[in-house]
């Protein structure tokens, strides 16, 4: 009897769990892989999600004057925020590190 309690209780839980919403349907996918390292992704989402990106293959000293291969990366990305407002971040990457810039993007103080 008490098995039979607990297993009431159990599908009682999962029944009153919050359900998982889906995930947005994506409406566009493309990739390109470029011979020499290269390569141009994109994607778009049913919930307005859009993210562009390019990849190239550039030849970089390091710390002592070595050359050797980086990708330098260039991108955006758009979706809408919490009141509806369209997004948009720019970015790239290189041997400088991760730059993005965009309205959501929190400004460095000045000094």
């Amino acid at each position: 009897m008490k098995l039979i309690i607990v297993a009431l209780a159990l599908v009682a839980i999962a029944a009153a769990a919050p359900a998982e919403p889906e995930p947005p349907k994506i409406l566009r996918s493309e990739f390109e892989q470029q011979p020499e390292g290269g390569y141009v992704f994109s994607f778009e989402t049913e919930n307005g999600i859009n993210r562009n990106e390019n990849g190239e293959l550039k030849e970089v000293l390091d710390e002592e004057n070595k050359p050797h291969n980086v990708v330098i990366v260039r991108g955006s990305y758009t979706y809408t925020n919490s009141e509806g407002k369209p997004e948009t971040v720019n970015y790239f990457a290189d041997e400088t590190g991760f730059h993005a810039e965009g309205d959501s993007i929190p400004k460095p103080a000045r000094k």
